[in-house]
């Protein structure tokens, strides 16, 4: 992985809350995730999570609408946890030492992964945000985005909104059928510029989970494969929200509690060892 990053990139990841990173991965790198994740998602049977029984394109609780959302994408989390490849590659320290660098912060853990599978025809992603779906509230959490397949503007690439995650907050304005739904809780974006970040293959980006962000529809007959993980800094303390957690671990957590349970959020980074 190419995991260095220049103080321009840094600089632009900060003013503007993204970061598209050519080329990130070799071409034999990209070979290896393309069979560790199709492995993965294999092993689920469609499970979208580990310890839950519901299944991608069923209604989760979040997208009610299963018609319309489960032709969204397919949405797999926390490969991580049930495949050793996957495990191996998310866990990498050089890949949490790249998000300490962009977001700020000494110590690096993983929120979730997830792999985002567009079928061919599939229904966009509409304009959203990330981190106030999540069980922590952090304004610099953010994600990675490694494209397995070229990201077009045909087959469904991500759009962002520069700079709008310094104006953003934690209210969930939830993710709806409608694209202009986000804007009624931030109108000021209404008029806003989007940019579009198409992708090669093995090529990634990096947002904050408070910008502005969606995906077009897949226009074509191929997939657009895409996988994803969302990190938070070591000392996230547990909001209330469950969001990916078990029912156990909701039991045993107030609000306040320390996220810091190796076995669901790694230590994947620490600056200075």
């Amino acid at each position: 992985m190419h995991t260095a990053l220049s103080k321009e990139q840094i600089d632009a990841y900060r003013r503007d809350g993204f970061l598209v990173v050519e080329n990130f991965l070799s071409p034999e790198e990209l070979d290896h995730w393309r069979t560790a994740v199709t492995e993965a998602v294999a092993e689920r049977k469609g499970r979208k999570m580990p310890a839950r029984e519901t299944k991608t394109g069923e209604e989760d609780g979040i997208n009610k609408e299963s018609d319309y959302f489960g032709k969204v994408f397919d949405q797999l989390l926390n490969l991580w946890q049930t495949n050793d490849k996957v495990k191996k590659i998310m866990l990498d320290e050089k890949l949490g030492g790249m998000v300490a660098a962009l977001a700020g912060w000494e110590a690096t853990r993983i929120w979730h992964d997830q792999a985002l599978i567009k079928r061919p025809w599939a229904n966009p992603t509409s304009w959203h945000l990330d981190t106030p779906f999540w069980s922590f509230s952090d304004r610099r959490a953010l994600s990675i985005w490694v494209a397995l397949d070229d990201a077009t503007l045909e087959n469904g690439c991500l759009y962002f909104i520069p700079g709008s995650y310094h104006s953003t907050g934690f209210e969930n304005p939830g993710i709806g059928k409608n694209m202009d739904a986000v804007f009624e809780f931030y109108p000021a974006f209404l008029q806003a510029r989007s940019v579009a970040a198409p992708m090669k293959a093995g090529s990634c980006s990096f947002h904050n989970g408070l910008t502005i962000h969606g995906a077009g529809a897949n226009m074509t007959g191929g997939f657009r494969r895409a996988m994803t993980c969302a990190y938070m800094p070591d000392g996230a303390v547990f909001n209330g929200i469950q969001n990916i957690l078990t029912d156990e671990q909701v039991s045993q957590l107030k609000p306040g509690d320390l996220l810091n349970n190796d076995e669901q959020n790694p230590l994947i980074f620490r600056k200075g060892g």
